[in-house]
């Protein structure tokens, strides 16, 4: 029991300490000796990347921190291999536990005054490693939000709202086990949350009539 707690514990705090990695402060404060969190909407995403410093810097942005997702529940997979044989636990417990502290690292870094991102990119990371099969899904919602409206905001809060739903047709059509399916379900519904909270301003904006919109306005 105790061995198990252990890896659990370890796969999470991995997560998190790789979670903290925020591609976006570092490449604002390395390639251009700023902190873009001072400028736009005050995170480190590669949406106020783009806004700030360019397409290069959102590229980069986007793809270490898609990485750090996909490398988080990686090892946490691979830590949960060491589990005793005895164990019963979920093995969806271990990706999804990795995914869920991977991202509230990049919410709340560690090491960057515990304020991040809003979370987008390292949670699509960790689906990608997860289900990718959910992704070109997830993809079509997005563009579908995005195309019409110019609203990054809104096509990000519809994918983390829908997540779930896709995840629980996903593991009923493949014929998961109701705990497997269980932990699935909850996972997902945590790291929609997180998402979702994270935007709550953005949200707010949307109502108001006020959310900024990409080709439709110029720069902030």
């Amino acid at each position: 029991m105790m061995k198990s707690v252990l890896i659990a514990v370890v796969s999470a705090v991995q997560a998190y300490l790789l979670g903290s990695i925020d591609t976006g402060i570092l490449v604002s404060k390395f390639l251009y000796h700023d902190d873009v969190r001072k400028y736009g909407s005050g995170a480190a995403g590669m949406t106020n990347m783009l806004r700030t410093f360019g397409k290069k810097a959102a590229a980069l942005t986007a793809f270490g921190d898609v990485l750090k997702g996909v490398l988080a529940v990686c090892i946490g997979r691979w830590l949960f291999t060491l589990m005793p044989e005895s164990t019963t636990l979920s093995p969806y417990l271990a990706v999804y536990l990795a995914a869920i502290f991977a991202i509230i690292g990049h919410l709340k870094p560690l090491y960057f005054g515990f304020k991040g991102g809003k979370g987008v990119l390292v949670a699509g990371g960790t689906i990608l490693a997860i289900q990718p099969v959910l992704i070109p899904f997830l993809a079509v919602i997005f563009l579908a939000c995005l195309l019409p409206t110019g609203m990054v905001s809104l096509g990000s809060v519809t994918m983390a709202a829908l997540y779930p739903v896709l995840t629980i047709l996903y593991g009923v059509f493949r014929g998961y086990s109701a705990a497997d399916l269980t932990v699935c379900a909850i996972g997902s519904v945590i790291m929609g949350a997180m998402v979702i909270y994270m935007h709550r301003s953005n949200i707010q904006r949307i109502r108001e009539g006020k959310e900024y919109r990409f080709g439709r306005h110029g720069k902030k």
